[in-house]
This record gives structure tokens, sequence and C-alpha cells, in this order.
């Protein structure tokens, strides 16, 4: 049958396909070379082409590293066109994660640039000829008084934003593009569910349906997956409530089981919890000064724009894909595994991505689209609803602290932080049990990032266990150092109480680390002391600081004032940053701004439940972030090291909830131990 007459019929099309493999693709991470760099850059007729090798979801990388290459081409900012990339326009890039584009891909970019400049230099050529790389002190962009790095620019795509214009897989429209989605059993995609049945009859007999869609690549994990295509969005929704799907499955958990597995009291009661960061030998019979508990939430990352993407075949046989990801390349690997494609059969063009935060890091919705397109030969459209990233996108997992310290004279003596968590790096979203215990053996590093004290001790033992929970955990911004941070936070500045010492002379006397140390300092220089409060509201202040991924430093300090019914505006919020050379003030300032309000949604805000058997949020109004009036006006404090510039778009995340935190203890003298905050704790009580 023809396509353009099996879409008149309105034909269930089902395909017989085994899945591959059970070995799950796996990301490539190449470092950022600078022979690849030299295919990021390109000249024609007196003009410059920079292809973005990182995903742009407004960190806006398009805009610093764009600096870069006209300060080291020496050519004005409109001479240089930058473009978003399909994965047959650049060799392979590694995933925009980490808080690495500047700090990995600055250097390569500039190198390349110089080379083009030195060959159009020497020859008049349009080419780049092969040239070993300067070396980073001979560069233009990284010198003082650079034309541009350093400096504020345009926002590069900004007006395109304002605009409206085409930048999101969402925006993107194709001649006789439909719109599909793939329905699911109501319970995480980690429990195994079945399809049962459904109305046929019903759902062809809605006007503008399509197709229905069966094929085994639409299987998530443990959810098989059921296709259908209408003519317009709008017409999804009728089809699916005519089609009744009915499913079954077992397993049944709800959010007391995930906190029984979570629970770091019953992993102690165990004996030892499997990973460790510091192992120094600890007294533990003896009596402790501290005794702390903390629990934090699972949280969503509640990105503005929900995932969507676009597939459909090229003129050329290609299967183009259209997706805002932040690894168009893995994309590209997943889907052409799954259709039996080599990797020119697939072309992935990397969109603007509207928010990922790390949740944009697998192929999700982009797979679904494809199998839909190639199922029925035309374009097709694939748009995740809000509940739909809720229940089948993957989350910051749950984590349980208990920190227990010992303080003589002022100095901190023991330190012993046994946490638990599940799985970040190594997600279940995307891994079968077996290669998650086999993944085990070396330990998740992003459960681990920021737990390693940034204070000296005398003795210091960190430990973690890992457990799979039946709901999707993965990466989160910053992976693991929000929730550590805050802990470690929480605990330093009761240890400073427990000496009676200053928060801020007790942390000075504890770091070894000169950066941090200045951050600290600086953060804390002439700022007076808060306004009395105003009738029977308390007021307070609070500081925490830390380093993420041992390269970038940060501290914050937070006023608050807590109303006699305990609820808690955060008043002031004040962040000291270093993250060595600074390429673009204007966006590290946002990137801190952006954390200041991801630590005060840890702290206020942020909790997803799970309640019959799967994530219990199908809105935004059941999984509330920081809004306006919640924020408060923020002071942000950049120490342009004269370093190699580092990470910013992280760093903040390691200070930010600790000092609200803090902030609220100074108020209340409660000491949060479970998170997001609970008024009630915090109201004011009589006599």
């Amino acid at each position: 049958m023809k396509r353009r007459h099996f879409l008149q019929a309105g034909g269930v099309l089902t395909v017989g396909f085994v899945a591959g493999c059970s070995i799950p693709v796996i990301p490539k991470r190449p470092a950022a070379a600078y022979d690849d760099a030299l295919g990021w850059v390109r000249h024609a007729n007196g003009h410059y082409e920079l292809l973005l090798p990182r995903a742009e979801m407004g960190q806006n990388i398009a805009t610093a590293l764009k600096q870069v290459a006209c300060d080291e081409l020496g050519v004005d900012w409109d001479r240089v066109t930058l473009r978003l990339p399909h994965t047959q326009d650049i060799p392979r890039v590694r995933a925009t994660v980490g808080s690495e584009s500047v700090k990995d891909f600055a250097l390569p970019l500039a190198q390349a640039c110089a080379t083009l400049r030195d060959a159009l230099a020497a020859s008049h050529t349009t080419g780049v000829r092969s040239a070993e790389p300067r070396p980073m002190n001979e560069l233009r962009a990284f010198r003082p008084g650079a034309r541009l790095v350093g400096r504020r620019v345009p926002l590069e795509q900004g007006r395109a934003i304002v605009t409206g214009a085409p930048l999101y897989a969402a925006d993107v429209r194709l001649p006789g593009m439909v719109f599909g989605r793939v329905l699911r059993a109501p319970v995480s995609a980690d429990r195994p569910s079945r399809l049962a049945g459904w109305n046929e009859a019903a759902a062809r007999a809605v006007p503008g349906f399509v197709a229905l869609v069966q094929d085994e690549r639409l299987m998530q994990r443990l959810s098989p997956g059921l296709g259908i295509v209408a003519r317009t969005p709008g017409t999804l929704d009728r089809i699916e409530a005519a089609l009744a799907p009915r499913w079954q499955h077992d397993d049944a958990f709800e959010q007391a089981d995930i906190d029984r597995l979570i629970d770091i009291d019953r992993h102690l009661a165990g004996g030892r919890l499997g990973n460790q960061i510091h192992d120094d030998a600890i007294d533990r019979s003896a009596a402790w000064d501290l005794d702390l508990r903390i629990d934090t939430p699972l949280a969503a990352h509640n990105a503005i724009e929900p995932r969507a993407a676009v597939a459909a075949k090229g003129a050329d046989g290609v299967l183009e894909v259209w997706a805002g990801t932040q690894d168009a390349f893995y994309v590209r690997d997943v889907i052409a595994r799954s259709l039996g494609l080599d990797e020119a059969g697939v072309r992935v063009q990397a969109c603007r991505v509207g928010g990922a935060f790390g949740g944009r890091t697998l192929c999700t919705v982009e797979l679904e689209a494809a199998v839909l397109a190639h199922a029925i030969g035309a374009p097709v459209k694939v748009q995740w609803t809000r509940a739909q990233e809720y229940r089948q996108g993957f989350h910051r997992p749950p984590s349980s602290h208990r920190i227990r310290a010992r303080v003589r004279d002022g100095e901190l003596v023991d330190w012993w932080h046994a946490f638990s968590s599940s799985h970040i790096l190594f997600t279940n979203a995307g891994m079968p049990v077996w290669m998650q215990r086999l993944a085990d053996l070396v330990g998740d590093r992003g459960v681990a990032r920021g737990a390693d004290l940034p204070y000296r001790a005398q003795r210091r033992r960190t430990e973690f266990a890992v457990t799979r929970l039946p709901v999707f955990t993965g990466p989160w911004r910053g992976l693991g150092a929000g929730p550590n941070a805050l802990a470690i936070e929480s605990a330093i500045d009761e240890c400073a109480r427990l000496a009676g010492a200053d928060p801020v002379a007790f942390r000075l006397r504890h770091i070894g680390e000169p950066r941090l140390a200045r951050v600290l300092r600086t953060v804390v220089d002439g700022v007076p002391a808060p306004a009395p409060a105003a009738g029977n509201d308390r007021i307070g202040r609070g500081v925490a600081c830390g380093t993420y991924k041992a390269s970038s430093h940060a501290a914050v300090l937070a006023e608050v004032r807590v109303a006699p019914d305990g609820t808690v505006v955060v008043t002031r919020l004040r962040c000291a940053h270093d993250c060595g050379t600074v390429i673009n003030p204007d966006q590290v300032r946002a990137q801190c701004e952006g954390n200041l309000v991801w630590g005060l949604g840890m702290v206020l805000h942020d909790g997803l439940t799970a309640a019959g058997s799967r994530i219990a949020a199908g809105s935004l109004g059941e999984a509330p972030v920081p809004s306006l009036r919640d924020t408060s006006p923020m002071d942000i404090v950049l120490i342009d090291d004269d370093g190699p510039p580092a990470g910013a778009g992280e760093t903040a995340i390691v200070a930010a909830a600790g000092a609200i935190a803090n902030a609220i203890r100074d108020a209340t003298g409660v000491r949060l131990t479970r998170f997001p905050v609970d008024a009630s704790q915090l109201a004011r009580r009589t006599p």
C-alpha cells in the first residue's frame, strides 16, 4: 500500500521487530581536540561560519564561543555567523554536560581560529592548513585587553528568541507533517507492564486519526509503547481518550518504599556502604558532638520546554531528526541501532534547547518520532506533555545523610559523612539491572560529586551507598553536588556553633584552598548587618561555600525573614564566584543567578513523590518551582582569576542551598533536616 493510501485508510500498523542486543548504546565522550576544532570554523568570500560544537540550552555558550572566535580571528561580530550543526557537519563531540563548554572547548576553538587566520594571511586560501596548535599564551582571545572576551556583547540568537524564530525542535514545520504520541502504562517504566487491549474502532472514528503503530522499538525500559498519529496535535488527546488502552502491570510501590530503600540508617545498620571517598580510621565508640541527619527528596528538572522531536526521511534517503538534546551524536547512534541503519543513514540536527539541566542526555522522544516516521513514511512531530516529562523522564534521586563530627578547641577533629542515594551517571533510565550492577563495582561518580569535604579535619570518613529505585533517576544540575553540599554546609554550620565560633571564621580556619577562602572573604566583605525585623518576624543570615569539580569556587551569603506562621522569605542573596578567566561576565552572572534560584528551590520548593507505582505529579502546579515573587535581589561578584577558564554553569549550586538553610537556622534556631521546608516546623510557638 502506498503511503498516501495508508494515511487515508487510517490503518493499524504492526511492525514485527525484535529489539537488538540487550547491551544499550553507550555514549561516546571524546575529548575536545584541536584537530576536530579545525572543522568548527570555516571561511568563504570574506565571511566566517562558526559551527557550535556544544548544545545551546540557555547557558548562552553560543555567545561565549563566538566571542572567542571573533577575538582570535581578529574580525568584527557581524562577520561571523553562528550555526547549530547537524551530526554530518562536524566530527563527534561529547555531550554538553558538566560545565565543560568553556573549560574544554574555548582553547581548541581559539587554536583553530588562529590556524585559520594564519593560513588566510599567508596564502589567501579558504581552507585551514594543518599546523601545530598555538599554546594558550600566544592566543589573542586570552590576552588581557581582548576586544570581546571578558566584555558585554550582543546575545547570540537573542533577537531570534524574542521574535519567535524557529530555533527549537517544537518550531519545526515540514510539508505533510503529522503529529504523534506514544502511550504507555500509567506506572514507572522501570516496572514491567503489558498492553492488554484497546478500542481500535473508536480511535479510527476520531476525525483526524492517521494511524496506530505497534513496534517493539517503542519499548522504554520495561514499558511497551503504543503509537498514535494524528493530523493535528489536539486530535491526539481525543484519540487517546477514545482508544482507552488497557494495561496490566505488577510490582506496585509507593513513596514509603522509596524512603525505605534510601534510608541511610538502614544502610548503616547493614555494615559498610560500599563506596568510599575518604577512608580514615575513626573511633566510632566515643561520643559525637554532632549527629545530624539530612534528607532530600526526588526533584524534577522542570525545564520550561517539554521535550520534542521531528523526524522525516530526507530527499537523499537519510532519516533526518530535529532534536533539542544535550548529545545529538548519541541520539543518532541510538536511532541508527534501533532502525538497523548505519551512521550515515541518520542525521540529527541540533536545535536550541529550552532548558535541560542534565535531563536531555538520553534518547527518548527522538526515538519515538523516528520510529513513527519510519513506520508511516511521513514526517512526524512528537512532543511530550508535562505529565510525560514527570512520568517518563528521570529525576534527581533522593538522598539520605548521616553526618557525625567531633570538635575540640575550635578544631574539626573527626568527620564521618555517610549517605545513601540512587544512580545518577549510571541511570536506570538507560541501564538494565545487570549492567548497573557491573557499573556499581567502579562507583557512580555522579552520586559522589560534591561530597569531598572542602575543610580540613584530622580524620575524615566519607562513604555512600547506591540503590536502584523503581523510578528513573539521573543527572540533575550539579549531579550529587547540590544535596551533598547542602548536607555538608548544614553540618559545618552546626560545628561552628559547637565551637562557639563565627561561621565564617570557623570555615576560614579549616579551608586549605586559597581560592575558596578568597570567595568566602569576598562574599561577606563590607556587607552590613540585616535590618531589624518588623513585628513578630524573625531574620537570619547564613553563609556557605564550596568547590565544584576541583576547578571553580563559590560562596553565598543569604538573608531570610521568617513569619510567625513559619513562612520563609529570602530577602538577599550575594554570591562570590571564581571560575578562572571569564569569557562573558553577563552570562556567568546569569549562571550564578540561576544556581541561586535552584538552591532556593532545593530548600523551599523542590520535591516529587511517588504514588500508585509512578511519579504522582502531572503538572507544574503539582511540582512547583520558585517564581519571581520567591526570589530576592541578587548581588553577583565575579573574581576574574588569571587562570584558565573553568566551569560556571553549576558551581554556585554547592553553596546556594546551604546558605539559605543556615540563614533559616540563624533566624529560628531550628536546623532543617528534611527538605523542602515544612513551615509548621518553623512556626513560632506560643506558651
